[in-house]
């Protein structure tokens, strides 16, 4: 069996670059056993990833990250190995969020518009397939215009939450989410904890997320360092939750982030898969 899996990463149905197709062979190229594609708030790639899986020796897991509120803070949740009969109910659960989400962009562009910035909702909504995007879609507009030199340096700048340009979303609650996650016998992850939390917030987050149902804590991920890595893996091992990881790939939008980077054991990928059975 293949030594590494990348158990994150998104397709051009939320804010990747690559197709779902194109992440298995991705995959496939670089010798992974298994690769999951977690789309922001959405399964619409799923089916066609599942399909370019099949014809594949890279075990193709269906996932989705969906965005959630821990009272102030943003975290992301995700669901490895939904259950294909469930993959409508998935997608109805998501539509509220995305319908805010766009509304919110389209404030966020007609405030930038009203200073001048010459960028509209048609051309960034141009950018995906279904023409549901993200602020990163914002992001890159403003840096192929010129008005930054880097979708990174866009959310340093216009696209800040302290901007005067952000339009915050109201999203799922992160312990209802992980509930439904759970609901439907997919299994619940949280995704980069460090990156959204600290390490007494991650601490005081977990005892109410087990409880809710959350499987499984990113270890692995390429915002956390050794340092992050020893203390994630620590604390869950003190609540009996299993290893995830992934490179949160995202194609060419973020050039410094490979598939497979973060070298995750294949050891994960069977622990997470037997836990549904």
């Amino acid at each position: 069996m293949k030594h590494y899996c990348d158990l994150h990463t998104h397709s051009y149905y939320s804010d990747g670059t690559f197709s779902p197709a194109e992440l298995i062979a991705e995959a496939e190229r670089l010798g992974l056993s298994a690769v999951a594609l977690c789309d922001h708030n959405t399964v619409e790639g799923v089916p066609s990833f599942l399909q370019a899986g099949e014809s594949s020796p890279v075990a193709a897991v269906p996932g989705v990250e969906l965005s959630t509120d821990y009272g102030e803070t943003e975290l992301h949740i995700l669901g490895l190995f939904l259950p294909a009969e469930r993959l409508p109910e998935v997608q109805a659960y998501t539509e509220a969020l995305l319908d805010k989400k766009a509304q919110s962009n389209r404030e966020l562009i007609a405030r930038l518009q009203k200073d001048g910035y010459e960028i509209t909702f048609e051309e960034v909504a141009s950018l995906t397939p279904k023409g549901r995007f993200n602020r990163s879609h914002i992001g890159a507009k403003l840096a192929e215009k010129g008005y930054v030199s880097s979708v990174k340096e866009a959310f340093a700048t216009l696209l800040a939450k302290e901007s005067p340009y952000y339009v915050p979303v109201k999203r799922i609650p992160s312990l209802e989410a992980i509930a439904f996650l759970k609901s439907i016998g997919a299994v619940p992850v949280l995704a980069h904890p460090l990156l959204d939390l600290s390490r007494e917030g991650l601490t005081g987050f977990l005892p109410q997320a087990v409880e809710a149902g959350l499987a499984a804590v990113e270890v692995l991920h390429p915002a956390h360092g050794r340092e992050e890595q020893a203390f994630v893996a620590e604390l869950i091992r003190k609540y009996n939750l299993l290893p995830s990881g992934g490179s949160d790939f995202h194609g060419t939008r973020k050039p410094d982030v490979a598939m497979g980077m973060c070298q995750v054991p294949t050891e994960f990928y069977s622990r997470l898969s037997a836990f549904i059975k």
